[in-house]
């Protein structure tokens, strides 16, 4: 019967560690474009919402060699794409991750990203008390084409 309540008790701590180790950052629809054969580079799209202040400062994925959050903005009539270190997350407030606004680039893709695909994503945050929490994402590849795909005119 010991060993019943030792094996019970371990089981409750590893739940109650796993609890605690979930992120409560939300993230929803997250997606990434699909890109045709021998094409290096790809956006990722999505809402993050913190539920105090945090910052956006890294995302990893394993179907890129080099993934980096960006910014697209409009500066002398040129569209303009620029790497950014951080995105800040204000408490409450979605924050939506979108072709022509912030965004991540996947880089030196290791292969074609089909529509439907799963692409694994894994976000940094840091709160206001430098503690940081890795998030896990599935972000489904759209079709090229769809309205919602970046324009692909740009000066980077």
């Amino acid at each position: 019967m010991t060993h019943l309540k030792n094996l019970l008790a371990t089981a409750l701590t590893v739940l109650s560690f796993s609890a605690i180790a979930q992120s409560s950052v939300q993230i929803s629809d997250p997606w990434v474009r699909a890109t045709v054969p021998q094409q290096k580079a790809t956006g990722a799209f999505m809402q993050i919402t913190a539920p105090k202040a945090m910052r956006l400062l890294e995302v990893r994925s394993p179907v890129a060699g080099v993934a980096e959050i960006h910014e697209m903005s409009m500066a002398d009539n040129m569209m303009r794409m620029r790497q950014v270190k951080e995105i800040a997350l204000p408490a409450g407030k979605a924050i939506e991750l979108k072709p022509g606004g912030y965004h991540v680039m996947l880089l030196e893709l290791k292969g074609q990203v089909k529509a439907g695909d799963k692409i694994p994503l894994t976000l940094v945050v840091e709160g206001d008390d430098k503690r940081r929490e890795t998030i896990e994402v599935n972000a489904v590849a759209r079709p090229l084409g769809t309205a919602s795909a970046p324009m692909p005119a740009m000066k980077h």
